[in-house]
């Protein structure tokens, strides 16, 4: 009976994923609700977002231009960035937010949390307690049509994996 119950708790939590941006909502997730229409070429959405990038794959999952952003911010305000719920957070670890002006071949910092993503404080749990970022943005960014925010995540427990979402952005 002891077997089955860790089985059984083994299938839910990996059902579970890991963690996900949803706003603004990423290239290719098929999990946001006002989700920008796919670029042509592309016919379906990633059922796997919440995995990590491959060891030997490119960061970013596809190079093609995103047809319409998924939200627009204004440089020198607030920006927020919202994950989904019920991931598994790893106990934390590093991530960073990242801007980029050519599509994601280069890309500056603007903002990281060290050692306690998704957490308040030091933690070796899977379960997140913040679900969402704000911080500045510089007064001094360019404009754009195309940004690409870029959120990359290492994990504190467990196997170190590196996770990355990203989102076409107006600025």
């Amino acid at each position: 009976m002891l077997f089955k119950v860790a089985i059984l708790t083994a299938l839910i939590s990996s059902v579970a994923g890991h963690m996900a941006m949803s706003e603004p909502c990423p290239r290719f997730s098929p999990n946001c609700a006002n989700k920008p229409p796919l670029p042509a070429g592309v016919s379906d959405y990633d059922y796997s977002i919440k995995s990590p990038v491959p060891y030997d794959g490119p960061l970013m999952k596809s190079d093609i231009p995103w047809p319409e952003s998924a939200t627009t911010w204004t440089a020198g305000q607030p920006a927020t960035v919202k994950f989904q719920p019920g991931g598994a957070a790893h106990g934390g670890g590093h991530c960073q937010f990242s801007i980029s002006y050519d599509n994601g071949k280069t890309a500056a910092v603007v903002h990281e949390v060290l050692q306690h993503c998704f957490f308040s404080g030091a933690s070796g749990g899977n379960g997140a307690d913040i679900f969402e970022y704000t911080f500045p943005l510089p007064a001094t960014m360019p404009s754009s049509d195309n940004a690409l925010l870029i959120w990359t995540w290492v994990n504190a427990v467990g196997n170190r994996e590196f996770y990355a979402n990203s989102a076409t952005l107006k600025i």
